[in-house]
């Protein structure tokens, strides 16, 4: 799905990852579920692009609706995986704290778990090789991205800023609908290790210059960074 020049989104407002098309080639932040490997295809093609256009994938952390596809994309062919230095482990292996679950919907959770199910999202592969990236690394990739750490969903948590797609993408360090609970707007993620330091984290993104604020749950948010701490303290 298209949202501007340069920037495409794969998956829905349940499960996203993105794509950042330049001339140069082709950077994907996050990898979704498995079955998302499906959608990247369609998008690659609707674009006249292969798997081969990919210069990289970065991860906004390391949770298992993140790194789907990210494997594969590895394994088969060749893509670097960039992800923080804290969270290299549990990209690799899966461990992380268990968390309360907080509030929740019968109808919103079902629908998310039936939707991951659909995108073999119990079939995940963990990533065995990473390149660990830092705060404010600026990568050798397709449109430059800039990587702000976020930690508190996760200790290696970021928001990666890609200023030629006008976007910050910041995975789970919010969300615009809660997986949970169905409810929609600017708010704290659920499943997150340490809810008061995410929330502090948000005010590292406020002086970036972007127009999107995309989360890996949750419909494109069309709002100036500087404005989302506030939005979700509100909330």
């Amino acid at each position: 799905m298209k949202l501007a020049p340069n920037l495409h989104r794969l998956g829905n407002d349940l499960v996203a990852c993105y794509l950042v098309d330049t001339p140069d080639g082709i950077t994907l932040i996050d990898a979704g579920l498995p079955g998302h490997w499906r959608d990247l295809q369609h998008e690659l093609r609707s674009l006249g692009k292969s798997v081969e256009d990919i210069r990289g994938l970065v991860l906004t952390h390391g949770d298992s609706d993140h790194i789907g596809f990210a494997e594969r994309l590895r394994r088969d062919h060749g893509v670097p995986v960039f992800v923080h230095a804290a969270d290299a482990v549990r990209t690799r292996t899966g461990e992380k704290p268990k968390v309360p679950l907080g509030p929740m919907r019968i109808g919103p959770l079902l629908g998310f778990f039936g939707y991951s199910l659909g995108k073999n999202g119990l079939r995940t592969q963990y990533v065995k090789e990473v390149t660990e990236i830092g705060d404010g690394d600026v990568l050798d990739l397709p449109g430059s991205p800039v990587i702000i750490g976020m930690p508190g969903h996760s200790p290696g948590s970021v928001a990666v800023h890609v200023p030629v797609a006008d976007a910050v993408f910041v995975g789970d360090a919010l969300t615009t609908r809660h997986v949970l609970t169905g409810r929609e707007g600017p708010q704290p993620a659920p499943f997150t290790d340490d809810p008061a330091q995410a929330l502090a984290s948000l005010d590292r993104i406020a002086g970036l210059k972007a127009s999107w604020v995309l989360p890996g749950h949750g419909a494109p948010w069309r709002v100036s960074p500087a404005e989302v701490a506030e939005a979700i303290r509100k909330a």
